[in-house]
């Protein structure tokens, strides 16, 4: 299982349903990370706004920002190499380097739904 990061760029929060809308981009990597989290898989997201010593500790990442500006956020790292810029993983990027198959992950993320069903009912 590799080691999966995600630096977001300054924002409010990670999930993607604060502030005047709604983001569901922000609002399905919120979910896949959680789905994958809950299985164990080693997932670290870091926000700029909340955590800005992580943008200073990792290299690769504060060599992007000084050369490419905040613009180049997200950036998202696997076993510490840049993979994705400027956007978040697809959830088969995040199947394959959580070393899951897309099957896998879907069938997680219905387990996780029907729980969150059962849950509040």
């Amino acid at each position: 299982m590799s080691k999966v990061e995600i630096f977001d760029p300054a924002m409010c929060c990670s999930t993607g349903v604060c502030g005047p809308g709604v983001d569901p981009e922000l609002l399905r990597v919120s979910a896949m990370l959680n789905v994958l989290e809950g299985e164990g898989k080693k997932i670290l997201r870091h926000g700029l706004s909340e955590d800005p010593m992580a943008f200073v500790a990792s290299k690769v990442v504060n060599d992007l920002i000084a050369n490419e500006g905040v613009d180049v956020l997200p950036v998202t790292l696997v076993d510490g190499e840049v993979k994705k810029t400027k956007g978040y993983p697809s959830n088969t990027e995040l199947a394959t380097w959580a070393g899951l198959t897309e099957e896998e992950l879907v069938k997680l993320v219905v387990k996780a739904q029907m729980a969150t069903i059962i849950d509040n009912k």
